[in-house]
């Protein structure tokens, strides 16, 4: 299975992009965010005429994720992060595909840090540790996919020294992200790739593709189950390098005999 995360900066504006690199990439499964559209401007009789099959849970303007699935319709498992009946946005969705758990997310920001939003982004993730920790007792298959706006260590960030402060590197975010690997999940492009400086994402702004300015805050974190059928990663990096295309690149893992 070649599984794939691609935070889209909006799918109805960059929809050629996104259909361009499926075409170009045939992931299996891909986990959308940052749709920015309703559930009914979703463009699912595009990505069926793609190929794929898909669950979404969208959001005006803001937030959204979805799922698809090549040849296949995902069966939806969940659609919400629980621990918060109130949170009215729409970050997590996941869906069973053949025998694996994949749950799709993308974690709050949390900028300006400290404040409400900061705040919010904790709470976020104190809802995801309990929440993984209910999957990881279920002994299933699973892999927890997306961006979690957070980029874990060091070697995930140009120029550590300027991101001190911000609500992505800070120290409580970096700290729960290393709690919930603690839990038993496996961060899989970084236990292929231990010692490289490789980025997900570049900001629009002072040529920072260009100069290869990046962050790491897309992550596959993936149950001891899958493990160790985990046998690649890679960024498509050039997708970042096309007209009209999302801030993030595609990012894609390969699990032999899923």
């Amino acid at each position: 299975m070649k599984l794939a995360t691609y935070n889209v900066n909006g799918i109805n504006g960059r929809l050629d992009v996104l259909l361009r690199w499926l075409a170009e990439a045939k992931p299996d499964v891909v986990c959308l965010q940052e749709l920015k559209a309703p559930d009914d401007k979703f463009p699912q009789s595009e990505l069926e005429k793609a190929g794929y099959g898909a669950i979404w849970h969208g959001q005006k303007s803001w937030n959204g994720v979805a799922i698809l699935a090549r040849d296949q319709e995902p069966i939806l498992t969940r659609r919400g992060l629980p621990g918060e009946p109130g949170d009215s946005h729409s970050r997590y969705i996941e869906a069973a595909i053949d025998g694996i758990v994949v749950g799709c997310l993308y974690l709050p920001n949390g900028n300006p840090a400290p404040g409400p939003k900061f705040d919010y982004k904790l709470r976020w993730f104190e809802r995801l540790h309990d929440y993984a920790a209910e999957l990881l007792h279920l002994d299933i298959p699973v892999a927890l996919v997306g961006d979690f706006n957070v980029m874990p260590t060091e070697l995930d960030v140009y120029k550590p020294e300027r991101w001190r402060d911000d609500a992505l590197f800070r120290p409580e975010v970096r700290a729960a992200y290393s709690e919930l690997l603690e839990q038993g999940w496996t961060d899989a492009v970084r236990t292929l790739h231990p010692d490289e400086h490789i980025y997900t994402f570049w900001k629009y702004l002072r040529n920072a593709f260009a100069r290869d300015a990046g962050l790491r805050i897309d992550h596959f974190l993936l149950s001891p189950s899958l493990a160790p059928v985990l046998t690649r990663a890679a960024v498509d990096k050039h997708v970042r390098g096309w007209d009209h295309t999302s801030d993030h690149a595609p990012v894609w893992i390969e699990l032999s005999n899923a």
